[in-house]
């Protein structure tokens, strides 16, 4: 009596863990997406002789190299408002590097700009010491260019400040210093 009871318990644990997968599958396929999409999937483990659950296929995330569409087209540098972003773009579309930014409280609108003027190390107009200066707009007498701060960090400004710098950490400082000469194109997306 024993040896038969033994394998209906087994047959009965195989059948709850097989029920809870599919279970659990159902629920992720029919939660909203911003939902099924922040949590993984359960896991469960089922024996050899049991079939598993089918599982889910993950969505691909976005590529940060991805340049943004409606960015014009050549060699360039592309500053994402919104995002946040900066990528360098070569000749044929292809962003070779993306990072992120902290934005200046003055901002130049969307538009094709011209890297117009370069500095070595200067004090920026909120007195951090920056280095690698591209500028490429004015806004109401603001020079508005990218910059990385000498001590690295990218400390938000003052909102009340008119300062134009768009600040990036040293490597991605250099990165930019080194694609955007004068005359580079820098085109502001939203």
């Amino acid at each position: 009596m024993a040896r038969g009871s033994s394998g209906i318990v087994a047959g009965l644990t195989v059948a709850a863990v097989v029920a809870v997968g599919v279970l659990a599958y159902q629920a992720s396929a029919s939660a909203p997406e911003s939902v099924a999409s922040s949590s993984a999937a359960p896991k469960t483990s089922v024996s050899a002789s049991a079939p598993a659950p089918a599982a889910a296929e993950p969505k691909p995330s976005k590529d940060p190299l991805a340049v943004p569409a409606d960015s014009d087209t050549g060699e360039r540098v592309v500053y994402a408002l919104k995002d946040r972003r900066v990528w360098l773009v070569d000749a044929k579309g292809r962003a070779s590097r993306t990072f992120t930014v902290m934005p200046s409280p003055v901002n130049p609108l969307p538009g094709v700009y011209r890297v117009t003027s370069r500095s070595g190390s200067i004090k920026g107009s909120d007195g951090v010491l920056i280095e690698h200066v591209v500028r490429f707009a004015n806004v109401d007498d603001v020079s508005v260019g990218f910059s990385a701060a000498q001590d690295g960090s990218m400390t938000p400004p003052d909102p009340e400040s008119k300062t134009g710098g768009v600040r990036m950490k040293r490597a991605d400082g250099d990165a930019v210093w080194t694609f955007a000469t004068v005359g580079a194109k820098v085109v502001v997306v939203p």
